[in-house]
């Protein structure tokens, strides 16, 4: 990964274990969070390990943001290797859950949220790689977009939220239709779909007693949540060339979720 250029979404959590793993490995990263001090918190703490990132401020629900991030992003750097979205919400607050239940503002936020935003980077990003010459590997780039386990695997009792997981599927459908557009791009695009892992969104299962009870059999591995490094790990082998033949792919990090009862 040295050298190379990686756009991540999001500003904690998944986000800000592989910003730091990225870095890590002697890449460039420019971030987007929607908070201003938690932004300058990461950015200052990764200072403090001896790393740096770059980062705007901004919403990607709005439509000028991801042409922005990315334009920034060619003017420091001239190039982008990687995308990789992470950044979403849980619309359980503003109204998402069953079906029978789910209001037009859950519904609505938590599709935008989740899919249109990933869409509009994918696009930028896209555009952008498609002008660049193939790196050492012959690729033009790697493209991760965030899906969850419960696009997949669904699971009534805890977390029966139809936007979310209609959103989660929708994305992996988006990546694997650009992944068969753009191989012969030489651009990859790969879905990663996790478990119940500790995050901000997750705050709330990761609080409850009930729910976290309920993980010890759900995600068997761990016997309980799953730490965020869990996923950044396997992110940044899917953004990295180390995994240059792989393209399509949906990939569980679920600690066992998808096979237990």
């Amino acid at each position: 990964m040295k050298d190379k250029v990686f756009i991540i979404t999001g500003s904690s959590g998944i986000a800000a274990e592989t910003i730091k793993m990225v870095l890590m490995q002697e890449a460039k990263v420019f971030f987007i969070g929607r908070e201003a001090n938690r932004c300058k918190d990461l950015q200052e703490s990764l200072q403090k390990a001896g790393l740096y990132a770059d980062y705007i401020v901004g919403d990607l629900v709005d439509p000028a943001t991801a042409p922005k991030l990315v334009h920034t992003c060619i003017e420091k750097y001239g190039r982008i290797d990687g995308l990789y979205n992470v950044a979403g919400i849980s619309g359980r607050r503003f109204g998402d859950g069953p079906i029978h239940e789910c209001t037009e503002e859950g519904w609505e936020l938590t599709m935008t949220t989740n899919v249109t935003t990933q869409y509009r980077m994918c696009r930028e990003v896209v555009k952008q790689m498609l002008t660049q010459k193939c790196d050492e590997n012959g690729l033009r780039g790697s493209i991760l977009n965030m899906s969850s386990i419960l696009g997949i695997s669904p699971e009534p009792k805890f977390f029966s939220t139809i936007g979310y997981a209609a959103a989660k599927g929708a994305i992996i459908s988006m990546s694997t239709s650009m992944a068969s557009k753009y191989a012969v791009d030489k651009i990859r695009v790969n879905v990663i779909a996790p478990g119940l892992a500790l995050t901000r969104m997750s705050a709330r299962a990761s609080k409850n007693d009930e729910i976290v009870n309920f993980m010890k059999t759900k995600q068997p591995l761990i016997e309980g949540v799953m730490d965020a490094t869990d996923v950044a790990e396997a992110s940044v082998f899917l953004l990295s060339n180390k995994s240059k033949s792989i393209t399509g792919e949906v990939l569980k990090v679920d600690a066992g979720w998808s096979i237990s009862s």
